[in-house]
């Protein structure tokens, strides 16, 4: 069998997820991985075949997206080229982690593919959404990534066809500590903006994992970490509780772990929206910004009982049995027209 696996690079994320579930990939057949935008700054140890550049993701310096950046730095004609180039009906099976260019070129060829990932789980409504639905948000998460059949992952079983977050194989089964220090990954916010915060908390340590760093180093409380797997995983492990965005990954992880969570929401991203009233549902602690009480509730936030919101991890196998068993292989020849904006 011949797998065709695309992986959105806006984040992390979706490389991290892809890497944990090459090695059962492998047992069903021969997998090829295309890779579309330029965010992602982790290594993975799968095969890459195809790239583009695609849509990236372009941040302010603190804490929002910066969409003239993102327009600028996309061109339409591009994508629609790579999507016509991508040789989909060579594979028996596409997976697509919410990546346009290859929904495109599976419409374009007649393909059936599978969206696979967390953004698929808000094609059912009973998925939690913030008070204000944004319709544009809405469009985009239902159709950005348009697929024949859509397998989603959250926090918790929202509709049936949504599994449990995967975790990294790095995080199962090992000892889970506290050491007092506070995790901090806030791939939005640069140095600045937050810098002067942490340094007023002197009696809590901060483990601070920021773009541009090079090798670790500590300046009074705060020690900073390149955003490197290897060195967030233990500090994850043995921290006190984890300061991180609205995305999904890393929060699933540290719940997976019993881990006190504080999450901030990137301006204007109405996916990372969406999580937080999910985790707001689960008791955890959700800001808006790091305003000018941000020190005030991470203090508040450190000795505060935290909530009882354990996450499941995605027992893999069963994922992948249920995708492989459900896939439409026959479809290809009859696969009705899919419109990408309806």
């Amino acid at each position: 069998m011949k797998i065709f696996y695309a992986v959105q690079a806006t984040g992390n994320g979706h490389l991290s997820r892809a890497t944990q579930l090459y090695p059962y990939l492998k047992k069903y057949g021969e997998v090829d991985f295309f890779i579309s935008g330029s965010n992602s700054n982790l290594d993975y140890p799968f095969p890459v075949k195809y790239r583009s550049d695609g849509w990236s993701l372009h941040y302010s310096k603190c804490g929002g997206l910066n969409y003239w950046d993102i327009v600028k730095n996309t061109k339409p004609a591009n994508l629609y080229k790579d999507a016509s180039a991508l040789p989909l009906k060579q594979y028996d099976v596409v997976i697509n982690d919410f990546d346009f260019i290859t929904s495109i070129g599976c419409k374009m060829q007649k393909v059936p593919s599978v969206q696979l990932g967390h953004q698929a789980s808000f094609q059912s409504d009973l998925t939690p959404r913030p008070t204000k639905k944004n319709y544009l948000g809405e469009m985009i998460l239902k159709h950005y990534a348009k697929a024949t059949q859509h397998i989603g992952l959250h926090f918790q079983p929202y509709d049936n066809f949504i599994f449990p977050p995967v975790v990294k194989q790095e995080l199962m089964n090992q000892e889970v500590l506290d050491l007092n220090h506070v995790t901090v990954y806030l791939p939005s916010f640069q140095q600045h903006c937050l810098h002067e915060t942490f340094r007023k908390l002197k009696d809590i340590p901060f483990h601070w994992f920021l773009n541009g760093v090079e090798k670790p180093y500590s300046e009074n409380n705060i020690t900073y970490y390149p955003v490197n797997q290897n060195m967030f995983n233990k500090s994850l492990l043995t921290c006190h509780g984890l300061i991180t965005g609205g995305g999904f990954e890393t929060p699933s992880e540290a719940l997976f772990l019993g881990k006190r969570l504080m999450s901030i929401p990137i301006r204007n991203h109405y996916e990372q929206q969406c999580n937080a009233a999910a985790l707001q549902q689960m008791g955890i602690c959700v800001l808006e910004d790091a305003d000018e009480n941000f020190a005030k509730n991470i203090e508040t936030w450190y000795l505060a009982n935290p909530p009882k919101a354990a996450v499941k991890a995605n027992n893999i196998e069963t994922t992948l049995e249920y995708l492989f068993d459900t896939f439409p292989y026959n479809q290809k020849e009859e696969m009705p027209e899919l419109a990408l904006f309806v």
